[in-house]
């Protein structure tokens, strides 16, 4: 693994999965502020996901990469088939014709039908009838504190922050050898075909450093993301999870020590066999809940839900005010500046 200086802050976001909707305003957000450029088409730095899932790219989580007992695991490089790309549009069909289409139909750059793409499983569910289940999952760049991505480049071009931890890319030293998506065990990195560099979440920084929160944070409407700084002990960030425990981070067997966290999802009972609810069962099987978030899943489970009581009767509840977020701004610990109101350079 790397053995690189800590840095002096790390920067961190928590991710509450009972309140995502699905509805890919983060990604949308994204995609306008940072993925407009050549060879950006197809690039969705934060995606939601449906899971259980076959993810963007496909199978993203099986590729291989990250760590397994401190020692590298090899990964595969996902091709275009597996990312989807940027689909044409038979907008000629539709329009040109007498009748038309009844649809717009996808093409690929080669004229064939699309067999994957961005969200191609969305809300399409797992388990058996009844207990069928599925929940939404933001997905970006993590900023490992254990980075495979900065291990695995041979030219230092990745690299984690002094100040903050956030983990960027100097394109002017990518040479494109995509090593660091082979590493990626999440798969969150990019390659620019037109501009033959690695590309990637940047966590906002630059609005960051004019105090003003990530895109995807001030446009969720669902107000389930939380940023802040993971060492300061007042943070909102820091209780969830180091005090309350209860945001886990995902994957915990990649061994990258992620610093993107969730509040798992609380899942709908699952019916016996008599067809009433078993409150003492989920949906979905506590194996997959703890290949997701680790063992400390159902500790986090039974933290909010003895909070929730509390709540219910009355006697007040620190981490339900804050994981119900009633004023949004509180989500933004620092970075709370109106990105509106910040001082333009005159022109001319």
């Amino acid at each position: 693994m790397t053995a690189e200086r800590a840095p002096a802050r790390q920067f961190a976001m928590v991710l509450d999965l009972n309140k995502c909707l699905g509805c890919q305003t983060c990604s949308v957000a994204c995609k306008t502020q940072w993925t407009r450029g050549p060879g950006t088409e197809p690039m969705w730095w934060n995606i939601v996901s449906t899971i259980p899932g076959r993810g963007t790219p496909r199978d993203a989580f099986e590729l291989g990469g990250g760590y397994r007992d401190g020692r590298p695991v090899p990964g595969e490089l996902p091709g275009k088939r597996e990312w989807g790309e940027a689909w044409e549009f038979d907008h000629g069909d539709v329009f040109g014709s007498t009748y038309g289409s009844s649809h717009l139909g996808p093409r690929e750059h080669d004229g064939g039908a699309p067999r994957w793409g961005p969200n191609w499983d969305e809300d399409m569910g797992g388990g058996e009838y009844p207990d069928s289940h599925f929940f939404y999952l933001p997905l970006l760049c993590m900023n490992c504190s254990e980075p495979a991505c900065v291990e695995a480049c041979p030219r230092d071009t990745i690299y984690r922050r002094e100040e903050d931890g956030i983990v960027l890319v100097d394109e002017d030293r990518c040479h494109g050898y995509r090593f660091c998506v082979e590493a990626c065990p999440y798969k969150r990195i990019y390659f620019n075909e037109q501009r033959v560099v690695a590309q990637k979440c940047i966590s906002c920084f630059p609005r960051l450093e004019e105090g003003v929160a990530p895109a995807c944070v001030r446009q969720c409407p669902g107000r389930l993301r939380h940023v802040g700084y993971l060492d300061d002990p007042d943070s909102t960030i820091h209780k969830l999870v180091h005090v309350w425990k209860v945001a886990l981070p995902l994957r915990p067997d990649f061994e990258v020590l992620p610093n993107v966290f969730y509040v798992p999802p609380t899942l709908p009972t699952a019916f016996d066999e008599h067809g009433e609810f078993d409150e003492g069962a989920s949906r979905m099987p506590a194996a997959q809940l703890e290949q997701l978030f680790g063992a400390g899943v159902h500790e986090a489970y039974a933290t909010i839900e003895r909070e929730r009581a509390r709540a219910r009767a009355g006697q007040g509840s620190e981490l339900m005010d804050v994981l119900i977020a009633r004023d949004w701004n509180d989500l933004l610990g620092p970075f709370t500046a109106d990105p509106g109101e910040l001082r333009r350079p005159p022109r001319g």
